[in-house]
């Protein structure tokens, strides 16, 4: 079984390099941005009546020490689609707040080093949708401001009716793996189901070459015994055996035998022919067609 460790060699090698192109996917992503934005919990589900704090995760610093970092948050009623235009939460218009004295009431902003959040206080259907958080980072020059790097994520919030036991308690829940770790769980999956598939792999192949090793042996042994009898193998033959025939009147002609005597010619054999030229077969009558077989 010298070729059972060249396999597993392999198959390490093909297992590694999976990994190794999973985790690069991961990091891909984020390898041309010095700051990233991820939500820790991307569904939240509250009654109405309640508060809830939105939050998004920031990491990572500014393109250039003179950049400056603003946290925005987008809003959509619609949880199946991307965040567009410039409509925040409760209808206010981004671009237009200065500070929390120009919000709605029951709508705060916050963020930190690491931390950017929504506060909604007693949210109705209304409230119901997708939020999405993201971070500008402006180039200012020349009294003028470009943005060179715009990382965002989103959380959606449902809104159920009002409980009867008059509890405001929101539940979060993340129901799919965070980014990034998708391929690498494919990836591990993929090797683990190979190393289980291993064994059956090599019993496979070791049938195969023992049946052909049998036949190749079974061959040699047809050989061997017809080469001893003084015959020719058929197995090794270019072509099929090839079928000698013979006409009637060969085989009507006396043959001769191996002691040298004609066949069928010996006195008292069964069915010799008459010595006296008689026919061999005795002549019959002709019979006369009746004229009335000839009319259809």
């Amino acid at each position: 079984m010298e070729w059972g460790l060249p396999c597993r060699t392999s198959l390490w090698g093909l297992c590694s390099v999976l990994l190794y192109i999973a985790g690069a996917k991961g990091e891909m992503s984020h390898a041309h941005s010095t700051l990233s934005v991820s939500a820790p919990h991307l569904y939240y589900t509250c009654p109405e009546g309640a508060t809830v704090k939105l939050l998004c995760n920031q990491r990572g610093t500014a393109l250039h020490t003179s950049d400056k970092l603003r946290g925005t948050w987008l809003f959509t009623p619609h949880s199946d689609q991307h965040c567009t235009g410039r409509m925040g939460p409760r209808h206010t218009v981004i671009g237009r707040l200065h500070g929390n004295h120009s919000l709605p009431p029951g709508l705060h902003f916050g963020s930190s080093e690491q931390n950017l959040w929504v506060l909604l206080q007693n949210v109705t259907h209304a409230d119901q949708g997708r939020y999405c958080c993201m971070v500008l980072d402006i180039q200012v020059e020349h009294n003028h401001g470009s943005v060179v790097q715009k990382p965002h994520s989103h959380v959606v919030l449902q809104v159920t009716p009002r409980r009867n036991d008059g509890t405001q308690n929101c539940t979060v829940w993340d129901p799919t793996p965070p980014g990034g770790s998708v391929p690498v769980a494919l990836a591990v999956a993929a090797c683990i189901l190979a190393l289980l598939s291993l064994p059956l792999i090599l019993v496979l192949v070791y049938k195969q070459r023992h049946s052909a090793h049998s036949s190749r042996r079974a061959q040699e042994l047809v050989r061997m015994d017809s080469e001893a009898h003084g015959h020719e193998n058929p197995v090794f033959l270019g072509g099929s055996p090839q079928i000698k025939t013979r006409t009637v009147s060969q085989i009507m002609t006396r043959q001769s035998s191996e002691t040298g005597r004609h066949l069928l010619s010996e006195p008292g054999t069964p069915l010799s022919p008459p010595a006296h030229g008689e026919v061999f077969f005795p002549t019959e009558d002709s019979i006369l067609e009746s004229p009335e077989f000839l009319q259809v």
